[in-house]
């Protein structure tokens, strides 16, 4: 696994560290470069680099490409699953705090992401936006407005 696995535009590609290797690249500049492939001229152009994440914007011959590069590193630990990401699934919202509900954002149905705001629960003389802590649709509205509710007290379900 000793190859990079480049991404353009959605296709991958397999990049031996040979075949690299055997191009034939002239810096012309800091972002310019001349390759000779094949016998073919390519005249290539880095528009934008995102080292941390490898991704690059590039200029062949005046048309734009977008690559991604996976390293044997990179390919390795994807091997293994841990670039897998997965949403936080929630499936309720319970109240940090005593309080009373004040506004309710929130609606039956609604998809929710982490972050979106879904009540006012006011407390020691303090407005706090409830926010969802992950992803999920609405199923029930447990509290109303002028509610008030104990710590730990189920606000909303989702599904």
């Amino acid at each position: 696994m000793a190859n990079y696995l480049i991404t353009v535009e959605g296709e991958t590609f397999e990049l031996t560290k040979e075949a690299l290797n055997s191009l034939d690249i002239i810096s012309t500049d800091d972002s310019h470069y001349h390759i000779l492939s094949d016998l073919k001229s390519y005249k290539v152009k880095v528009v934008e680099t995102d080292f941390q994440n490898k991704r690059i914007s590039l200029e062949v011959n005046g048309n734009p490409y977008h690559l991604s590069i996976a390293d044997p590193l990179d390919q390795m630990v994807d091997k293994m699953g841990m670039f897998a990401t997965k949403s936080k699934q929630i499936n309720e919202v319970t109240a940090p705090m005593p309080g009373l509900i004040i506004d309710i954002m929130a609606s039956i149905g609604q998809e929710v992401s982490k972050g979106t705001p879904l009540l006012v629960l006011s407390a020691m003389k303090m407005e706090n936006i409830i926010t969802s802590p992950g992803q999920g649709v609405i199923k029930q509205l447990v509290v109303q407005i002028d509610d008030a509710v104990e710590k730990g007290q189920l606000l909303i379900e989702l599904e």
